[in-house]
């Protein structure tokens, strides 16, 4: 088994994501390789990532509220060791 602690931050991402808003739906990508050498490429392969979320907790909210609850999970990765991710967040029922 994998540490939380060392293990690759998309892995990291999916715990702390479901943790957080129990999804029924959760794709963590790694597009990290698509900015090598770009600004805020550290060197990790580890700084852009997208998320693709379905989660009862974003029923009735809007799409900067949904948003706000993904970066609030990531809060702390999003200041240190994440320096790009794309979002989308949506209820069951609804088009993702």
């Amino acid at each position: 088994m994998t540490s939380i602690a060392t293990a690759p931050l998309a892995e990291i991402i999916a715990a702390r994501l479901t943790t957080a808003l129990d999804p029924s739906r959760l794709e963590v990508i790694n597009e990290s390789h698509l900015h090598a050498g770009h600004l805020g490429d550290d060197g990790t392969g580890e700084s852009h990532f997208a998320v693709a979320v379905e989660s009862a907790a974003f029923d009735g909210l809007n799409r900067v509220a949904r948003q706000r609850l993904v970066n609030k999970a990531l809060a702390d990765l999003l200041s240190s060791r994440i320096h790009a991710l794309s979002i989308r967040a949506w209820a069951p029922g609804e088009t993702g």
